[in-house]
């Protein structure tokens, strides 16, 4: 199996190298190998290469500054997407791209199931739905994951952020009206190495039925401002010097932070399809949380 993976420095990509090299011939491309405003550039890679798996780990990810950056976040979140699923159609080989609880409005009352109304709430959310939309009409085989709140042990997240001014500063004001999943970089290129495994291992007649939308993330649910408290006691379990404690936790609503973009304020997502069809149980998110935060502060939380 030739596997072409785009976006191999980011987050997910990173991890994505280490679990998707078993499985076979692995092409992996970063920036400086590929364009993905360059629609023509593109589609001549795919085409000379020919891969039986494309994996996209790219984004425009920058969520506030999409607000004004609105072409430049449709170009790679949807006008790229839809180069992609389309020569993979052609090609007739199988797509995995990542999406977004962004694609949601947040208004739901319990955990979003994939099938449920879409109605992304600013212009990143838009623009990974218009990416859907096109792997959707290009008809090619697909694995698209929605995930939520990503984090790893390197790049720019939200545990690296609380460790780093948790030695900074005594006073953080964290949201405490937004609630998700912390999801690891690396559990999510996990799942997919074992979805890729499992479709390998299946008759090209049972494909339709492992194609389509999943949602990936761990068991359970938590807010920031929880999610923060958890971080920097794991932190202090493991011996980091922090110069915040509890009571300089201040709670803030997602109003009152005032972000340039506005975000869901439920962004649960259910993952009974997933589980269901290839066979898997979703460990609780504490348990790759825990390995992060171990990492960060080896790395002395930095």
């Amino acid at each position: 199996m030739k596997i072409i993976l785009l976006g191999k420095d980011g987050q997910v990509g990173w991890e994505l190298q280490h679990s998707l090299a078993p499985l076979g011939e692995l092409i992996a491309c970063g920036r400086q190998d590929i364009d993905l405003t360059d629609s023509e550039a593109l589609a001549a890679l795919l085409y000379r290469e020919k891969p039986d798996v494309l994996v996209n780990a790219a984004a425009y990810t920058a969520v506030d500054k999409a607000e004004t950056e609105v072409e430049l976040a449709h170009k790679i979140n949807a006008d790229a997407v839809a180069v992609m699923s389309r020569v993979m159609a052609e090609l007739k080989g199988w797509f995995v791209h990542y999406s977004t609880d962004y694609v949601f409005d947040g208004t739901k009352t319990d955990s979003y199931e994939e099938e449920d109304d879409t109605g992304p709430l600013n212009v990143y959310g838009q623009s990974k739905l218009s990416g859907e939309q096109a792997v959707a009409e290009s008809g090619c085989h697909h694995l698209l994951f929605r995930v939520s709140w990503v984090y790893a042990s390197r790049g720019a997240n939200f545990i690296r952020t609380m460790l780093r001014l948790g030695q900074q500063r005594d006073q953080l004001s964290v949201i405490n009206d937004q609630v998700g999943v912390p999801t690891s970089a690396e559990f999510i290129a996990q799942v997919t190495a074992l979805a890729l495994y499992h479709v390998r291992q299946t008759n090209h007649d049972r494909w339709a039925q492992l194609s389509g939308i999943y949602h990936l993330v761990p068991d359970g649910e938590i807010s920031w401002l929880d999610f923060a408290r958890y971080i920097f006691s794991r932190a202090r379990d493991l011996g980091m010097t922090l110069t915040i404690n509890d009571r300089g936790l201040a709670a803030i609503s997602t109003a009152e932070y005032g972000s340039a973009a506005q975000r869901p304020l439920n962004s649960r997502l259910n993952t009974s399809r997933i589980c269901k069809n290839f066979n898997l149980v979703m460990p609780d998110w504490q348990v790759h949380a825990d390995k992060a935060i171990r990492e960060i502060c080896l790395q002395g939380g930095k």
